[in-house]
C-alpha cells in the first residue's frame, strides 16, 4: 500500500459531478497546484457510504477555503455513480466529482482492493500540492470514517508546524526553543 511520503499515482478517470450526463476525466492536473483529499467508498447504493459521501459534501465549502478539491472515488462506473446521485436525496446536491475507478487501476496502484470482496476499502488520502501523500487512512468496509477529523488534518498539515493531539485551527501550535 502506498503511504506518507510517496507520490499519489497518476490517474485519468471519468466522472460526474452534476445530475446529468456531463461526463469528464479528471486527472492529477484537474486540481494542479492545490491540495487534493480522496475519498474511496466500497460500493454506491450501499448503507454507510451515503453517509460518508454527504459529510464529506457537507464540509466541501470549508475543503475549498483551504485549497483542497476533494474527490470521491469507487470502482463502480460513471453511469451508476450518476444513478445513485439522482436516486439518493443527500447525494442530489454533492458539490465534488464521483470519480469511477471501474478498471480498478489506481485502487490497485494504492494498494486499497479488498482481497476477499475487490472493492475498495474505506480509504483517504491527502495529497499535498506536489502530489506527496501527506495522510492515510483505512477503514475495514463496515465502519464509516469522519469527515470533521479529515478537515481538521488537512488544517494541521497546511500550518508547516508541529500541532499537539486534538489541535484545531486557530489555536497555537508547537514551537521548540
Amino acid at each position: 500500500m502506498l503511504t506518507v511520503g510517496d507520490h499519489f499515482p497518476a490517474y485519468a478517470l471519468k466522472g460526474v459531478a452534476t445530475n446529468d450526463m456531463s461526463f469528464e476525466t479528471y486527472t492529477p492536473a484537474s486540481h494542479k497546484g492545490s491540495w487534493a483529499v480522496y475519498m474511496f467508498w466500497p460500493k454506491d447504493f450501499t448503507f454507510v457510504c451515503p453517509t460518508e459521501i454527504s459529510a464529506f459534501g457537507d464540509l466541501y465549502e470549508e475543503f475549498k477555503a483551504q485549497g483542497a478539491q476533494v474527490y470521491g472515488l469507487s470502482t463502480d462506473s460513471e453511469f451508476v455513480h450518476l444513478a445513485w446521485r439522482n436516486s439518493h436525496p443527500a447525494l442530489q446536491t454533492l458539490p465534488y466529482p464521483m470519480l469511477s475507478d471501474i478498471t480498478r487501476s489506481l485502487s490497485e496502484a494504492l494498494g486499497i482492493l479488498h482481497k476477499q470482496e475487490g472493492v475498495c476499502l474505506r480509504a483517504t488520502y491527502i495529497v499535498d500540492p506536489e502530489g506527496v501523500i501527506r495522510h492515510v487512512s483505512v477503514n475495514d468496509l463496515s465502519v464509516g470514517r469522519s469527515a470533521d477529523e479529515i478537515l481538521r488534518l488537512l488544517q494541521a498539515f497546511q500550518t508547516g508546524e508541529l500541532t499537539p493531539c486534538n489541535w484545531k485551527k486557530g489555536e497555537k501550535v508547537i514551537k521548540v526553543a
